[in-house]
């Protein structure tokens, strides 16, 4: 009883005291660092922990000054806004919470940055880049495939929905491969935490902005990554999502405040309707819908006008680009998101990092509705987005059907010429991402009926027009399938698994077709690298004709001319009409087979072909 009462006094005795007594519990910081010498000098950090809000804030450290503390409903939360000198020098910076006579001190640290940022390049026109799913790839570290402490704990590859144990290590061990076919940039599906109960492994799901996944590695593999990668000559994407979280994400389970993210009486999902974004007959209901409702109910829908969620998405942006050295952004459902938002994330993106560069997913169905998302649009009415490029849905539609339909006035190949001649409304349509298929589409292989002479239509195409082109992993191997479920055009790489009975990663695993699509792929992927005109060179277009498309790339000391034609039978192609772009040359060689070409009389067209000639003099 003695000692009940001494621990009673004791405990009174050091409470008024103030001596070593610590109640207040700071569960985290983020962002959990930064940097000095950033152009922006103002810093806001989300402090989370039991009943911080009771807490007054102070900072004894030279050239940091506390300029508000923010409280939010929840009293868990402080938003502490900083201004950091631009003479500030890095170190430990000692934040004080004091509550009363308890103190609580937590150390924050200020890093010097590395680098010069402001010439440093992003992916471009210039690149190839080589889109992938981690958890689908390669399993590089079989010791992380199972993590005891995530909510899902399940690996199943024979389950389309299950995670398959593919991550960032298995990457890393294939970049060769990723770069002898020819790309020069990397883009994975997300990385950051996905913490949810099951089919978590897309990474569309995150459950911790800061964190890459435990079962793709750990924050410092993925840097090494990015620094594998810039050592053998390739760029990284990282796929950002900003429209919603997941179910999981510890800010969702102790919202800062009720307006952290939309909410309803009853559940409201999206009508996935962009169109009501630039619709001047739209009803406010359908634009509310559209931009508030949730994506899916396993994904709460983020309320960007909330200015410290706002704030809290863009410093994480800045904070993966300033830590990692990536090099660019994809960004998800970009739409859906509030679109004043969007532009101030890129705005505080590019004050940065001027040269860097970032794509948004629009899929909708008609080339106005993506340009009018490009920064300085052309289109009247417009936001200004300060978005860099689109993803180009509209001509990876026009492909697959110019590919699948018999040519007449709007259809076949004809479509791809009216999805081009559309181009007038980008402010720069080179800054667009071309592509196939991907994650959310059918494998390309599979669209073209797995007829190997329409697959090199399109993948010629693809490495031929305009834009940044993009090729989904596997495509290069004719992996096939249809979207329905997704699931099952996001099949394992065979050979990225010990014990695979085929690897597919080497010459001798693949067989005599998948190697000359690998083949096919390579040698125009290494011709585009090499041969500037197929990058930047000037696209132009000839009206097609009897089930012909013509287009050429030129610049002032190139040209080279393209030539689909669709259907069985072979033909001859009269060149009197191209003569303004064939004036002065005679021949050329046809990039694909080697051979020389007279251009100085009819070519033979062979049924479903292409052919890329390099004129001459």
């Amino acid at each position: 009883m003695r000692k009940i009462i001494f621990a009673v006094f004791l405990t009174c005795f050091l409470h008024l005291s103030g001596w070593c007594v610590d109640k207040t519990e700071i569960t985290r910081v983020d962002p959990p660092n930064w940097w000095v010498g950033m152009k922006e000098n103002s810093l806001q950090l989300c402090v989370y922990g039991k009943d911080i809000s009771s807490s007054a804030v102070s900072i004894d450290y030279a050239g940091v000054t506390v300029t508000r503390v923010n409280k939010v409903e929840n009293p868990d939360y402080l938003f502490i806004d900083l201004s950091i000198a631009g003479n500030t020098l890095p170190g430990g910076v000692d934040i004080l919470f004091t509550s009363g006579k308890e103190h609580k001190t937590y150390k924050y640290q200020l890093l010097k940055r590395t680098g010069n940022k402001d010439t440093k390049p992003s992916y471009s026109p210039n690149d190839f880049v080589y889109m992938l799913m981690p958890d689908r790839f390669a399993n590089g570290d079989p010791s992380n495939d199972i993590i005891k402490t995530c909510n899902e704990t399940q690996l199943n590859r024979d389950s389309m929905f299950y995670r398959h144990g593919g991550d960032i290590q298995g990457v890393i061990n294939h970049l060769d491969y990723i770069k002898d076919l020819g790309a020069t940039a990397v883009w994975l599906t997300p990385v950051q935490e996905n913490n949810e109960p099951r089919t978590s492994y897309h990474g569309y799901a995150i459950t911790d902005h800061y964190k890459i996944d435990p079962r793709f590695g750990t924050n410092d593999l993925y840097t090494q990554f990015v620094s594998a990668a810039h050592d053998k000559g390739l760029k990284v994407i990282m796929d950002m999502v900003y429209n919603h979280v997941g179910t999981q994400h510890w800010f969702i389970k102790s919202l800062p405040s009720q307006d952290w993210i939309h909410q309803s009486d009853t559940f409201l999902q999206t009508n996935y309707r962009v169109t009501t974004l630039m619709d001047p007959h739209a009803s406010e209901y359908d634009k509310h819908r559209m931009t508030d409702g949730w994506f899916v109910k396993s994904m709460p829908d983020l309320n960007q006008k909330n200015t410290f969620l706002a704030r809290y998405l863009i410093q994480n942006s800045i904070w993966w680009i300033e830590s990692t050295g990536i090099d660019g952004f994809r960004i998800d459902t970009y739409a859906y998101s509030d679109l004043q938002f969007m532009s101030n994330l890129m705005a505080a993106v590019k004050k940065e990092y001027p040269r860097f560069n970032a794509v948004g997913e629009l899929w909708d169905h008609a080339v106005a509705y993506q340009a009018y998302m490009m920064q300085h649009s052309k289109i009247p009415g417009a936001p200004e987005t300060n978005l860099p490029g689109l993803i180009d849905f509209q001509l990876c539609f026009a492909v697959s059907e110019a590919l699948n339909k018999p040519m007449d006035w709007t259809d076949g190949l004809t479509k791809i010429y009216y999805t081009l001649s559309q181009d007038f409304l980008y402010s720069d349509p080179d800054k667009n991402l071309t592509f196939l298929d991907n994650h959310d589409l059918s494998r390309f292989y599979s669209v073209v009926g797995e007829d190997i002479r329409k697959f090199k239509m399109g993948i010629g195409f693809l490495l031929t027009t305009r834009g940044t082109p993009c090729i989904y992993y596997g495509t290069e191997i004719l992996m096939k399938n249809f979207s329905n479920p997704d699931g099952k055009v996001r099949e394992d790489f065979p050979g990225g698994w010990a014990g695979d009975k085929l690897n597919k990663f080497t010459y001798a695993g693949r067989t005599p077709a998948e190697q000359d699509a690998f083949g096919f792929v390579k040698k125009l992927a290494q011709y585009r690298r090499e041969h500037e005109v197929l990058r930047t060179g000037a696209l132009t277009q000839f009206v097609p004709e009897n089930d012909t498309y013509v287009y050429f790339r030129s610049n002032p000391t190139s040209t080279v001319m393209v030539i689909m034609h669709y259907g069985d039978k072979g033909q001859q192609l009269d060149l009197a009409r191209f003569n303004e772009k064939l004036s002065g040359y005679t021949k050329g060689i046809n990039i694909i087979t080697g051979k020389e070409v007279s251009v100085a009389k009819p070519i033979t067209l062979d049924g479903f072909s292409i052919q890329v000639i390099k004129l001459q003099k």
